[in-house]
């Protein structure tokens, strides 16, 4: 009876013990959890070497550990990676997070950017999930170092591979054949231009010697210039002014002419409607008197001046025996 109690007192004390033990692993995991701020990062790319537990780092300082990666729902092309990082770490507005990885194949979550005085970045308490989705802050994320290589080394293989087959498609037989043939053409070029080195030196003396003379037909011709403007301001302006003073001479006698020939058409009218028809009539009793004495003239031609008093006598008749 009383080794059966002894039992039960210790297992009694065990319990108590193992109790007291799990309250205190209990309350160290909340001083833990109190001291740490969750924060999700949405990987657009590979992420590659992250596990549950990997550490994050704040500009290389250990600043926490990954808690969970799962594949984001309404969105799967982004990865959200929920991690937790010391309080005293200051995630700050302009703070940026980046997958470092090694060619060991762990990465790790690597924090930097903060600047100073700036905002730690927190949800809004106004409709808090447009900018935590998932109930925490979210840091932006950059892409950079070892992962930005690795996610790039894809397209950067295939661009050369594509390079490579498009120079092996250049690089044909026939190709090469004229390649070579532009150097052999290109080096006897050379050779010729090293020959004529002589006659290109004096061609080139020739033409700087004409671009001088052309400066100082430049400069003359400049000169010429410049007499011609003082010549058409001396001599030219005054004559146009005396061509001015004749156009308004002419001007005037214009208008004095015209004044006249107004003046004069009332007996240029007089004249037409009067003086013309008695000029006609007059012509025209002319031209009867000319006609007449034209008539008379020829009578004293073909008969004598007699022919004007009276008539010739005719003949005696005598009949014949």
């Amino acid at each position: 009876m009383e080794t059966r109690s002894n039992h039960v007192l210790v297992g009694a004390v065990v319990l108590i013990l193992l109790a007291v033990l799990a309250l205190f692993t209990v309350w160290i995991a909340r001083l833990g959890g109190a001291d740490e701020r969750d924060y999700d990062i949405f990987f657009k790319q590979s992420v590659d070497g992250l596990a549950k537990g990997s550490a994050v780092t704040f500009s290389g300082v250990p600043a926490g550990q990954v808690k969970n990666i799962t594949l984001w729902k309404p969105d799967p092309q982004f990865v959200r990676v929920r991690i937790a990082v010391n309080e005293d770490i200051p995630i700050l507005q302009g703070t940026t997070a980046t997958i470092q990885g090694s060619f060991t194949g762990t990465s790790t979550v690597s924090l930097d950017g903060a600047r100073k005085g700036a905002a730690p970045i927190v949800c809004p308490e106004a409709n808090p999930l447009s900018e935590c989705p998932a109930g925490v802050p979210v840091i932006p994320t950059r892409t950079g170092g070892l992962g930005a290589i690795l996610n790039s080394a894809p397209q950067l293989l295939e661009r050369l591979s594509t390079l490579t087959e498009r120079l092996t498609g250049l690089l044909t037989d026939k190709n090469q054949a004229s390649i070579a043939g532009i150097l052999d053409n290109t080096n006897r070029l050379t050779d010729a231009l090293a020959d004529r080195g002589p006659e290109i030196a004096a061609t080139l003396a020739q033409t700087r010697v004409a671009i001088q003379q052309a400066g100082v037909a430049s400069e003359q011709i400049g000169q010429l210039a410049a007499t011609t403007n003082g010549l058409i301001a001396e001599d030219i302006k005054p004559a146009m002014a005396n061509l001015n003073g004749a156009i308004l001479s002419a001007k005037k006698s214009a208008d004095s002419l015209n004044g006249a020939v107004e003046d004069a058409r009332p007996g240029l009218k007089a004249f037409s409607k009067q003086t013309i028809p008695e000029v006609g009539q007059l012509v025209h009793d002319l031209r009867t008197m000319s006609a007449a004495l034209s008539s008379v003239a020829e009578k004293v031609d073909r008969n004598g001046a007699g022919s004007l008093i009276g008539q010739q006598k005719l003949p005696d008749y005598k009949p014949s025996k």
